[in-house]
């Protein structure tokens, strides 16, 4: 307590925090007895904080852990896309770990609002320095509010090919055929080019065959085409169609397979995290999802597999082979293709060239 007196005016008692030296001072002109009887109360202040401190921690990270696998639970049940789960996942527990951090530090005395003011502060300096890293999380954002991919789609970007595992607040993790984890950062992702091949629901697969010259091309293409048109999983003329027959073929499948269960009543809590449709009190499963559902106003395509001469080659005519199949089946289409074609075009007499190279000499002048 410092006490002032202002001439012509009433005391006044005002408090004010005494400075370091101020302190050590006091703490020189302080009994021994009272020091360490002092020194001990802090010590043990300071202890029951820190376990206080310890326990509100790991009780923290305790429900921490339960609110993220409820939130998981219910966005998986309500059938929120991988991807923006992922992210909102990721930002909740981030932002749940900040808040348990100030409270531990409240906790053991340490003045919160300095730390938010210097935890600010220090942002803008980690923001400026890191400027890329705020890229990658507003690439984030775009790519889950735009998106361009999602978890499961095979894509290629940046030099790299593969299927999309996690879309994360700065990067996004594809794997490649070969099971290699590739992580590409967010904010390239979002301004850069993506080529994504599952995207579309049918594709058109490309052949090159090269057959000899002075074989029939007209006996090559019905050879090919009679090739093509033998397997079911190809476009016969109609994306529509196609779509059609096998959204039919599915739902039938399914329909064989249907299993019918009791409904059972639960509580409010399991009927947030289990939302089912109640269906003649039955539950159904698994659930139709019926493609054709939506109304498609477009104008049809022919889609008919065909054959082209594309090239008088130095060895060989080279015919380009187009057909369209559903996206799950390209590769296998290709591959089951590729290797009828090279059985079966030799027992329709069409040949497959070697390289070729014609020398001529010149018959040497009369003498």
């Amino acid at each position: 307590m410092i006490r002032c007196q202002i001439p012509d005016a009433p005391m006044v008692i005002t408090d004010s925090i005494p400075t370091p030296k101020e302190e050590l001072e006091m703490l020189k002109s302080m009994p021994f007895d009272e020091l360490v009887e002092k020194a001990t109360n802090s010590l043990v202040t300071f202890a029951i904080n820190l376990t206080i401190a310890i326990v509100v921690f790991y009780a923290g990270k305790f429900i921490i852990g339960k609110i993220h696998n409820v939130v998981a639970r219910i966005m998986l049940r309500r059938n929120v896309d991988k991807s923006l789960t992922t992210f909102i996942l990721s930002l909740i527990r981030m932002t749940l770990y900040f808040l348990l951090i100030v409270t531990v530090i409240g906790i053991l005395g340490i003045e919160t609002s300095s730390f938010i003011a210097l935890f600010a502060s220090a942002g803008v300096a980690i923001g400026m320095a890191l400027s890329g890293t705020l890229q990658n999380f507003a690439g984030g954002v775009l790519i889950l509010f735009l998106k361009p991919y999602k978890v499961g789609d095979y894509i290629e970007a940046q030099g790299f090919a593969g299927s999309v595992k996690e879309i994360q607040i700065f990067h996004t993790v594809i794997t490649t055929a070969d099971n290699k984890q590739i992580i590409i950062p967010n904010g390239v992702l979002s301004t850069g080019s993506i080529n994504n091949y599952s995207r579309e629901e049918y594709r058109r697969v490309d052949w090159t065959v090269g057959i000899s010259y002075g074989d029939s091309v007209d006996e090559a293409r019905k050879a090919i085409l009679g090739i093509i048109d033998s397997d079911d999983r190809i476009v016969k003329q109609y994306i529509e169609d196609d779509r059609k027959l096998r959204t039919k073929a599915q739902d039938q499948l399914l329909h064989d397979s249907l299993v019918e269960l009791p409904y059972e009543e639960h509580g409010w809590m399991h009927r947030l995290l289990h939302r089912r449709k109640k269906t003649n009190r039955y539950r159904i499963l698994p659930k139709l999802i019926k493609n054709n559902d939506v109304i498609r106003f477009e104008q049809k395509v022919d889609r008919s597999p065909a054959v082209y001469l594309h090239t008088l080659a130095d060895s060989s005519v080279n015919l380009s082979v187009r057909a369209w199949t559903r996206n799950e089946f390209y590769w296998a289409v290709y591959f089951a293709i590729n290797e009828r074609i090279y059985n079966e075009l030799p027992k329709a007499g069409i040949n497959f060239p070697f390289p070729q190279l014609d020398v001529h000499f010149d018959q040497p002048a009369a003498k």
